[in-house]
């Protein structure tokens, strides 16, 4: 029996550091802020979350926390910031991989595994959906789970993304975006 994809919902999956809140950025890279003190949330990230619930999105947060596996970062350290996160947005789920690249895990961004799980868990329609990101990663991840793909703003002194569906600013003019996109299934922007 195939999947009824009337029942599936659509979903933004969101990238944490550079998107939500602002990314700790030494020598042109960016990194998680390592304290509820670093944290400080984007300009309009309340805003836009609460544009794609009202556009009947599910918004869930996808967030590579090499750190954790690293050992700079304490696992403690990360989920109360997310339970801040938590308190203040309008967000459904955060999903984290705590691995490094040499882990080889599949929920690692580029990889879309954390992306594909939360669609299982959460009934959401990946042809649907979109992911926001402001890394290579992001975009790359997004687009093997299958959906459209929004790069926030210049990038890093990194791998430059490529193929994203469209680059803005911030997460709100990427909510506009996307809710200007609509959700109807199979529709591509």
């Amino acid at each position: 029996m195939g999947i009824d994809r009337a029942r599936l919902t659509p979903a933004v999956f969101i990238d944490r550091d550079g998107v939500i809140n602002h990314a700790v950025v030494r020598d042109g890279k960016p990194y998680a802020p390592d304290s509820l003190e670093a944290l400080t949330l984007c300009d309009g990230a309340d805003e836009a979350l609460e544009i794609l619930r009202a556009a009947g999105f599910r918004t869930i947060v996808a967030t590579n926390q090499p750190d954790v596996g690293a050992g700079r970062q304490t696992r403690a350290a990360v989920e109360r910031i997310h339970d801040v996160l938590r308190s203040r947005l309008a967000l459904d789920d955060i999903r984290v991989c705590y691995h490094t690249d040499a882990d080889g895990c599949d929920c690692r961004k580029p990889k879309p595994g954390m992306l594909i799980a939360a669609a299982e868990e959460w009934g959401i329609d990946l042809d649907r959906s979109f992911m926001v990101g402001d890394r290579w990663r992001d975009i790359d991840a997004g687009r093997a789970a299958g959906c459209r793909t929004v790069l926030v703003g210049n990038g890093y002194e990194e791998r430059a993304a490529s193929g994203f569906d469209v680059r803005v600013d911030s997460l709100l003019d990427a909510s506009r975006w996307i809710t200007s996109r609509g959700a109807e299934p199979g529709r591509k922007a």
